[in-house]
């Protein structure tokens, strides 16, 4: 398995736990709002910063496509 996939799926794991979700929901939503994409683009940038910082990150990232966070 690539370091970038590893990535994704610990992305995947955070930010279900951050936002209370399942992991198929989460996976949904990062298929959906092409989060998935946006991970292995930024992968160089993103996998040295914190869970935090890259939940937030994704918050963002989904509120720019339209997503309402609940």
């Amino acid at each position: 398995m690539s370091a970038e996939m590893k990535f994704v799926i610990f992305c995947l794991e955070c930010y279900k736990q951050y936002r209370h979700l399942t992991g198929k929901t989460v996976s949904k939503l990062f298929k959906d709002y092409d989060v998935f994409g946006y991970l292995n683009e930024f992968y160089d940038v993103l996998h040295t910063t914190s869970s935090s910082y890259i939940n937030n990150d994704i918050d963002i990232f989904l509120r720019a496509r339209g997503y309402v966070l609940s």
